[in-house]
Order: C-alpha cells, then structure tokens, then sequence
C-alpha cells in the first residue's frame, strides 16, 4: 500500500471489503423467517403460560437448523451487538447471540474468553429457557472454568433462579467431557430436594454423561443418594442401563 493511500484495514474479525454487521439487522433477519403458526406451537412446547416455567417468553417460528444457518451469515457480529441481541424478547433472537457468543469464544484468546465469560454472566438474566442454557453454559462457563476455581458454579446453584442453577450444572458438560467429575456429583447431591422438574432432569443428564464414561462411579452416587433422588433424575441418569439393572433401580432392589 502506497504512504498516500486512503484504504484502512478492515476491523479484526470482518474481512477486507465485508460490510459492518449489527443486532438489528440480525433481528430483521429473524423477523424474515418468523412462522406465526409454528411460534405457537414453540410457545406451548417451551411452557410460556401463566404460571409456567418460562412463562412470558416470546417465540418468532424458527427451527435451530435455520437459526445455525443465519448464526453463519452473521459470524462476525460484534461482542456488544450479541449482547444487545440478548435483550431481545424473542428466544430464537437471544439463542442466535448465544450460539453466536460460543463461536466468538472458541475462536478467542485467553483475553477476549475472558471478556465473553463476564458477558455471559451479567447477562444470565437473559438466558431464561432450558434451549439457551444449554446451547450455552458448557461452552462458555464450563470451558472457562477448566483449570480454574468453580466457586462461581457453587454460587449459581444456590441462586433462587430455576436457570442460574441449570446453568451451574450443565456447565459441568464441560468438566464431564475432560473425565473430571467431581462438581457434577457435587452439585447434583446438593440438588437433590430442588423443586423444580427441570432441575431434576439437568441433573439427571448430567449423572447419565457421567455414567457413559465410569459407570461404577455412578452407581456408588446412585447407592448413596438412592433413596432421596427425584424420579426423573433417577430415571435420566440409569437410561442407559441394561434393561435388568434399570429396573432394579427403579424398584429399589439393587444390589
């Protein structure tokens, strides 16, 4: 480039010559794909009713493998347009800044995972609905903390929000998937008595990763917590047992 040129370098993450992308644009897109009939059946199926658990979420129609596709045409959204997507009453809206915030931080130094771990808590108020939580919390939160202090998980779980303490415990995917179970069985023996159903199952989940890898080590969790678990907690973490042996836990008589 010759001293007198007036070309400037496109902003780290757009390529020279790509136009500026913002959250509003990202909304318009969505708003192009929204399916009245399908946000509907979205609505009932996410349990937005009065009294429910997401109950005022808002939904515009679209289906996860159309929303990857848009999370491609709008990869290099800025960090602050994600977060201003997040504040959007639509899911499909504050998913699309999630999955976009998961591939910023896979993509990321050390500094600016930093940066979107913060975000992601500050704006956890946002992420109010089991899809997002778990598009979400092990690839950030849960990736973060490997090799880091998990006082932040204990904190979560102790939250009065339903999503906070998912958020803890699916977090710890991450951990699960790097052999280290300890805060899964952790969290989860501190769960036990949690009211909520979808609670029940994260944990569930989570106990069943862990058994998918060391299944002695679940069952010495399942012999000593038996007896207090929740149904369906019990009932996702033996899924994957020989018929016999899920039977024998569900009636109590395992040996």
């Amino acid at each position: 480039m010759s001293a007198g040129s007036t070309k400037s370098k496109a902003p780290p993450g757009r390529l020279p010559g790509q136009a500026a992308v913002n959250h509003r644009q990202a909304l318009a897109a969505l708003q192009a794909q929204a399916d009245p009939e399908r946000a509907q059946l979205l609505a009932g199926f996410f349990k937005t009713g009065k009294g429910q658990y997401a109950e005022g979420d808002r939904f515009l129609g679209i289906m996860v493998p159309a929303l990857r596709r848009l999370a491609g045409e709008f990869r290099q959204l800025p960090l602050q347009h994600c977060e201003r997507l997040l504040h959007s009453p639509f899911n499909e809206a504050r998913l699309l800044a999630l999955v976009l915030l998961v591939a910023h931080f896979e993509q990321g130094d050390a500094r600016a995972q930093d940066e979107i771990y913060w975000l992601y808590l500050k704006n956890r108020s946002r992420i109010n609905n089991w899809n997002l939580v778990d598009a979400s919390a092990p690839y950030i939160v849960g990736t973060h903390l490997l090799g880091r202090s998990r006082a932040e998980l204990a904190a979560l779980a102790q939250s009065r929000s339903l999503w906070d303490r998912r958020i803890a415990v699916v977090a710890t995917l991450a951990f699960i998937r790097e052999g280290d179970f300890a805060d899964t069985l952790k969290l989860t023996a501190q769960l036990l008595d949690d009211d909520q159903d979808l609670m029940h199952k994260a944990c569930g989940w989570m106990l069943r990763e862990v058994g998918k890898r060391d299944q002695p080590v679940l069952e010495k969790f399942l012999r000593r917590h038996h007896p207090r678990m929740p149904r369906t907690m019990l009932r996702y973490a033996i899924e994957r047992f020989p018929e016999q042996r899920r039977q024998a836990y569900l009636s109590g008589q395992f040996g």
